[in-house]
């Protein structure tokens, strides 16, 4: 596959990213409470956001993975992303990633997305096994998880080096058969 497709949801359309949403995408990937999981540094300018939806396009094309920008019906803005990375289909396996504007937070949309995202996952993927990888201090994002049947497996120690430091991550899992 080298489209992404556009998944509607009750309140959202997950949908491919372009250049044109740079600006949108700037407020919040500047903001460091947004990134501050997501082992990025904050965005300074457009040409570092320029340069995510570059990698979104890349990870398509690879094959590796998927971005959708999550804009609300209503409204045409992107005020976050998620999707899947990671992915090893001769084992049907990829790794859930998610982030969304600060001001848009509490409101139910990561989950709805979430939500999307595991059932295209399962259906147009053939995922058996979706993952998710989160630092112990984010207690949000494991929330979030745990509530769509996501299992804790374990601490990875040292599992990834990112900003100048080791981070630590819970792996997370959900297999099709979890879900009803």
């Amino acid at each position: 596959m080298n489209e992404v497709p556009k998944i509607e949801t009750n309140r959202l359309i997950l949908r491919d990213v372009t250049s044109d949403d740079a600006e949108d995408m700037f407020n919040y990937l500047s903001d460091g409470e947004v990134v501050k999981h997501m082992g990025l540094p904050p965005s300074q300018t457009i040409a570092d956001v320029l340069d995510e939806i570059k990698w979104y396009t890349s990870i398509l094309e690879e094959g590796s993975g998927i971005r959708w920008g999550i804009t609300l019906k209503d409204a045409g803005k992107v005020i976050g992303s998620c999707g899947f990375l990671n992915m090893v289909p001769k084992h049907y396996r990829a790794e859930v990633g998610f982030e969304l504007s600060k001001e848009f937070w509490g409101r139910g949309i990561a989950g709805e997305a979430l939500r999307a995202m595991v059932k295209y996952g399962y259906v147009h993927y053939r995922l058996e096994r979706i993952e998710a990888l989160i630092e112990p201090d984010n207690l949000p994002s494991q929330k979030l998880v745990e509530k769509h049947g996501f299992i804790r497996e374990g601490l990875l120690r040292h599992y990834e080096y990112t900003c100048g430091k080791f981070d630590d991550l819970y792996m997370y899992s959900l297999l099709k058969n979890d879900i009803d």
